[in-house]
């Protein structure tokens, strides 16, 4: 483990200070353009769920055809034997789906596993689609369907959130939608940058961490050496850190889309804020404006003015599903603790949650930078791993979270690998060394030492879970391509011109790992 990082930020991906491997890396520019940023989701049987494939899967049973490639950037890509990706990425003890924490849940014991594509006979059917977004954010884009369709945002159903500034492609399930009406908004939402695919009938919902993972086709451009680095041939600096990684890992960080990147308030300060009951202090963050003069962020800044619901209503667009529910709470009950307590509760369970959870993804970022810098890549006595030794049909998962005994770290029992931290919340265990102290200490400085993580005036309940430090790459293949006066092509020499070359990584990760966070580790720079 290199230690700190120094220029892992507080803004864009707070408590990201760590690194896991020593190589150099080099400097490059990620998402130049949504088409440089190619997501698709992995379902449960492996199946990249792309434009492509939703043309040939018709329903769970059917055998798909070797799809085309989502990338339009690179060769065509047969879809891949399930990748090993483990659905345990983060655990936690729930009982229902709506406590699951984040997308990477295993599904609670017991349930089934129908996806969209299934539609068993009987019971209320549903519709189930292949969303493709461009520059969206996943619940901007459930904003934009949920008025066109006229149903509520809490009306859909999807696996895990996308990232916005990229082309995505996740399966989807809306109520009280026929497939038919779903249709019929085609060539509209295509305006607003979405297209919806594999349209179907299906009797279920879909869960958070629905699915084996998520592929991603990333294209780095105007790739050169680190400022310091005068040593190495480019290539071979690339292609050291790219292996590097592949074979250690990278620390399994929450990436920017878990905190709204670029924005002036974000998602974890509004979380810290439900979780003290500041219900007042949560919605002026919540309309906070960003440093643009677009609507949106007029009508907020007017609201922050003027404390007038009723007006800023009428200047929002019909998109902004959110904000124009919490709006028509807060005009009909007011802007005191009561008032606003009742407007965070007109937005679905779902998004009010989100922001609870952004706080606690904070915090473990900023506790897996503190493990690593306190005890580097050693197992040490009070870690906590997961272990297979209790394991039974009425077991808990806190059964299966074992603390390392001083005998087990002497004999080198465990691997940083297997090693967890906790999602805070009143169900986990800490771990018993300094890092358990430092949680305590972190969050008696938020105010929260004696929160019970459950705001029982907004329905909130969080149990806590738990998530691996360390996290691998799947199915990894790159080349390096060269921009010519002719366009793109693929770099075949030894050595590449700094000025032009481009890389293209393609890989898996499991759910919930970022690919940001990823890149992050190859490039050695802030992203």
């Amino acid at each position: 483990m290199s230690g700190v990082w120094p220029r892992g930020r507080t803004g864009t991906m707070p408590g990201v200070l760590s690194m896991r491997s020593n190589h150099i890396g080099f400097q490059g520019s990620v998402k130049t353009s949504a088409s440089d940023f190619i997501v698709t989701e992995i379902d449960t049987l492996g199946r990249l769920l792309s434009e492509s494939t939703a043309k040939t899967l018709r329903a769970l049973g059917d055998t798909p055809a070797a799809p085309e490639s989502c990338c339009p950037q690179r060769p065509c890509r047969s879809c891949p034997e399930p990748p090993e990706l483990h659905r345990e990425e983060v655990l936690g003890p729930f009982n229902s789906p709506s406590h699951a924490p984040e997308e990477g849940l295993s599904p609670a014991k017991g349930s089934t596993e129908h996806m969209a594509g299934t539609a068993p006979e009987g019971g209320h059917h549903e519709a189930g689609f292949t969303l493709q977004k461009e520059n969206l954010e996943t619940l901007e884009a459930i904003s934009y369907l949920s008025s066109e369709l006229g149903v509520l945002p809490s009306d859909f159903s999807y696996t895990g959130i996308k990232d916005k500034k990229a082309i995505t492609y996740q399966a989807m399930v809306v109520k009280k939608v026929t497939p038919e009406r779903l249709k019929e908004i085609g060539s509209t939402i295509e305006k607003k940058g979405m297209k919806v695919y594999n349209i179907h009938s299906v009797c279920q919902h879909l869960r958070l961490g629905q699915l084996k993972g998520n592929h991603f086709d990333i294209i780095v451009r105007d790739l050169k050496h680190q400022s310091n680095d005068f040593s190495a041939d480019l290539k071979e600096r690339i292609s050291e850190a790219i292996e590097n990684v592949k074979t250690k890992g990278f620390v399994n960080y929450y990436g920017p889309q878990r905190f709204g990147h670029g924005q002036n308030v974000q998602t974890d300060q509004i979380g810290l804020a439900l979780l003290n009951e500041e219900m007042v202090k949560a919605v002026k963050l919540f309309f906070t404006p960003e440093d643009t003069d677009d609507p949106v962020n007029q009508a907020k800044r007017y609201f922050l003015q003027s404390d007038d619901a009723k007006g800023t209503l009428a200047m929002l667009p019909e998109f902004k599903v959110r904000e124009k529910m919490l709006l028509r709470a807060l005009n009909r009950y007011g802007l005191h603790h009561e008032g606003c307590t009742r407007g965070w509760l007109s937005i679905p369970h779902s998004m009010r949650i989100f922001y609870v959870h952004a706080y606690c993804s904070k915090i473990w970022n900023e506790a897996a930078s503190f493990r690593f810098m306190t005890y580097g890549s050693k197992v040490m006595e009070g870690d906590l791993v997961l272990s297979e030794d209790n394991v039974g049909e009425n077991s808990s998962l806190n059964d299966r979270v074992h603390v390392v005994t001083a005998p087990e770290e002497s004999a080198n029992k465990y691997a940083i690998h297997q090693v967890v931290l906790p999602m805070v919340g009143h169900s986990i265990k800490y771990p018993n060394n300094k890092v358990g102290q430092w949680y305590h200490e972190r969050l008696a400085k938020d105010g929260l030492q004696t929160c019970s993580f459950r705001v029982s005036a907004l329905q909130l309940n969080t149990p806590g879970c738990y998530r691996h430090i360390l996290k691998y790459i799947h199915n990894l293949s790159y080349h390096f391509l060269e921009d010519n006066e002719k366009g793109i092509k693929t770099e075949e020499d030894s050595h590449l011109n700094e000025s032009k070359a481009s890389l293209l990584l393609s890989f898996d990760l499991d759910p919930s790992c970022y690919a940001t966070v990823c890149l992050r580790e190859i490039m050695k720079c802030d992203l």
